[in-house]
């Protein structure tokens, strides 16, 4: 589906495109279109690559999706693939929490987005450059840097929700009885960070290649930006090492805590195994009915047998109460 078709010149914009007029507006020396799409069809992919000379292999990555991010020089021109990432409220698990992606086609004087499976748009971004002429002015580089710079911000929540989601199960791991669901709640809680690992770590790689002195031509006059754009990746990176580092500390403890809890459980059985086998020995030695026996000729026997073994049960209890068996 076709959001935008938009044409720019020294940062100004000229007019919205129907697609038959791209290739007139390209051929204009100081001119730059810049397309939108939305889960674009085959034949839109087609069309556009026909248009704007697209390279077959980008092409092709765009047509079947789910790509790793990367950023890919074919000569004058580049391919960038991002993860979108949905980590809402109602993501309470992996499954649930949703992975688009955008590929974008970069050339001196085009930038074409294909936005897939995603509801995350970027109209606010076409908006933010049309309010900053002079920087337009750079050209369909300054609009990659925006396109970049826009989805790597929006990976900063991402990282400061699940940090807090960790220190809320940080506070539950010493509650009794929690353990199962603090390892339940860790285990999803990992699989998101590494979802969010997935989409920043393969381009905070990338996009080292973009502000070097080997620079893409596309790039040149806006390094400063994506020197910006790689700052903020290496910051979030951070963010998540020192995140799935704690998950791991975190189900090391809570593992531990499963252990304490075990042990105090044993302790209290083998506490009262003790007391039991007490009062069964009384009454195992006692229920032996040999005559030689002076207890059974004796009137207070039975009552004074059961004072014994109530005595020593009680002496047990107490004495393994206060070794904090019980």
């Amino acid at each position: 589906m076709l959001i935008n078709c938009v044409a720019y010149e020294n940062g100004t914009k000229l007019a919205d495109l129907p697609i038959e007029e791209i290739s007139d507006y390209l051929a204009r020396p100081e001119c730059f279109v810049w397309v939108a799409l939305a889960d674009a069809t085959p034949e839109e992919l087609d069309t556009m690559k026909e248009e704007f000379s697209l390279h077959e292999l980008a092409v092709e990555d765009a047509r079947h999706g789910h790509q790793r991010p990367k950023i890919e020089d074919y000569g004058d021109s580049l391919f960038v693939v991002m993860h979108l990432l949905d980590f809402g409220p109602n993501a309470s698990t992996a499954a649930d929490a949703g992975t688009g992606e955008v590929d974008i086609f970069v050339g001196r004087n085009y930038v074409l987005s294909v936005r897939n499976h995603s509801v995350q748009h970027f109209l606010a971004v076409r908006e933010r450059c049309e309010r900053e002429p002079e920087l337009l002015r750079l050209g369909s580089g300054f609009v990659l840097y925006a396109l970049m710079d826009a989805t790597v911000d929006r990976y900063i929540p991402i990282a400061d929700l699940l940090e807090t989601e960790l220190e809320e199960i940080e506070e539950l791991i010493f509650t009794q009885g929690a353990a199962r669901a603090n390892i339940q709640r860790l285990y999803s809680l990992k699989s998101r960070v590494m979802r969010l690992k997935h989409a920043v770590a393969p381009l905070l790689e990338e996009t080292g290649k973009l502000f070097g002195s080997r620079a893409p031509a596309v790039c040149a006059s806006g390094r400063e930006y994506f020197r910006d754009v790689h700052d903020h990746l290496a910051r979030i990176n951070t963010s998540i090492d020192n995140v799935r580092e704690m998950i791991g500390t975190a189900i090391q403890v809570n593992l531990s805590m499963v252990a304490i809890e075990e042990s105090e459980d044993n302790k209290k059985l083998a506490a009262w195994a003790g007391i039991f086998a007490v009062a069964t020995a009384f009454a195992g030695i006692w229920g032996m009915n040999f005559k030689a026996m002076p207890e059974l000729d004796w009137a207070y026997g039975y009552p004074v047998a059961l004072i014994v073994i109530a005595l020593s049960s009680l002496l047990l209890y107490l004495r393994f109460k206060r070794a904090g068996w019980l």
